[in-house]
């Protein structure tokens, strides 16, 4: 699954999409530096892996994250939904991602313009959210008609297409995301071919000023309550810390952090916050002495198609699948001692799969 970082120009996407993949792609004082979209994968941090590994780990053994796909995307300018800067590009490159992370310049720099001349988060948010927005209502109005001579026929599928085309034409015209509306999986159903903009899952990222990140929520607490109203979720982030962290060790990360007086957990948490935001879950293998790996699933998926995330074979050939749930592993860690308290614990294929399971797969090869 693909997740779009989105922003103004300038506002710090590239910089922040060069730590996240230890990427170098041009991060440069100028609108649409990035034009072609930049593709990066990134490991998931996961403490629960962790765990497992530094406990269960042979001479040999690897240990491989749950992974999730970055994609830097031009800078948008207001206008970009009537093709201004590189709005045409901008709108088909963020269409063909499953999320988005909407990068909001905070920090002050001389040195870097602004779009529009002045800080201002909410206005910057606006902007972007009102060409989305556009351009999603351009859809509806291009198909309304259309689906709605189709249902005065009777035909019950465009009725029912035609209902939710209704409810997202009046959120828009409110001025209200997609996101925002209650939908259910049938009427997602109904227009998921129209792949609307706003109505993927967003996370905001602050890009704020070393100075500020500390007190951030007290310093822009009329931005935090707006983001409140629109029950929207962030994270903040420092570019300018991350890029002197980025060559660290540990042990001078943890030190130059103390000097600094944070409780900064920065990238971390924005892959975290990113990953929930595909509504991904986390489940774990642990292959003889070779591999202890984790695997992303969505939330809700089956044993036998988690055992299809693994290999198509196991899913063809699924029998059962023993689990572990990581707080007894943690608690006991001995997979002798787990079974001997019963805490393993036989599934077949339809059980559904719960972020931390441990599976132990079963399959006819």
């Amino acid at each position: 699954m693909e997740i779009g970082i989105v922003g103004l120009p300038n506002v710090g996407k590239s910089t922040i999409f060069n730590i996240l993949t230890k990427s170098n792609v041009p991060a440069e004082n100028y609108p649409f530096t990035t034009i072609e979209p930049n593709i990066g994968i990134v490991n998931v941090p996961d403490e629960r892996l962790d765990f497992i590994f530094q406990n269960f780990k042979k001479e040999n053994t690897k240990c491989t994250y749950a992974t999730i796909k970055f994609i830097d995307i031009a800078g948008l300018v207001k206008g970009a939904s009537k093709g201004e800067g590189l709005g045409n590009k901008f709108l088909s490159n963020i269409r063909e991602v499953d999320a988005i992370t909407h990068v909001v310049r905070v920090f002050e720099n001389k040195n870097i313009s602004h779009v529009s001349g002045k800080i201002n988060p909410i206005s910057d948010i606006e902007t972007i959210n009102t060409e989305l927005m556009l351009a999603d209502l351009e859809i509806v109005s291009n198909n309304f008609s259309k689906i709605e001579k189709q249902a005065k026929t009777g035909d019950k599928e465009k009725i029912n297409k035609l209902k939710v085309l209704q409810k997202c034409k009046e959120t828009i015209e409110q001025g209200k995301m997609l996101n925002t509306l209650e939908l259910t999986k049938e009427e997602i159903s109904e227009i998921k071919e129209y792949n609307f903009l706003t109505i993927k899952p967003i996370l905001f990222v602050f890009n704020v000023g070393e100075n500020e990140i500390k007190d951030f929520e007290t310093i822009y607490s009329n931005l935090i309550e707006y983001l409140k109203k629109q029950n929207a979720r962030y994270v903040k982030i420092s570019a300018k810390i991350e890029s002197e962290l980025i060559n660290m060790t540990e042990n001078e990360k943890n030190e130059f952090i103390k000097e600094m007086d944070l409780d900064f957990i920065g990238l971390k948490e924005f892959i975290k916050a990113a990953y929930k935001l595909l509504d991904l879950i986390t489940f774990f293998t642990m292959v003889g002495e070779n591999e202890i790996r984790a695997w992303d699933i969505k939330r809700g998926t089956t044993a036998e198609k988690a055992a299809g995330k693994i290999h198509s074979d196991m899913e063809r050939g699924f029998i059962k699948t023993e689990v572990i749930k990581f707080k007894d592993m943690e608690q006991l860690k001995d997979i002798n001692k787990i079974k001997e308290n019963g805490l393993m614990y036989v599934h077949g294929r339809d059980y559904i799969v719960e972020d931390g399971d441990i599976l132990f797969i079963k399959f006819n090869k």
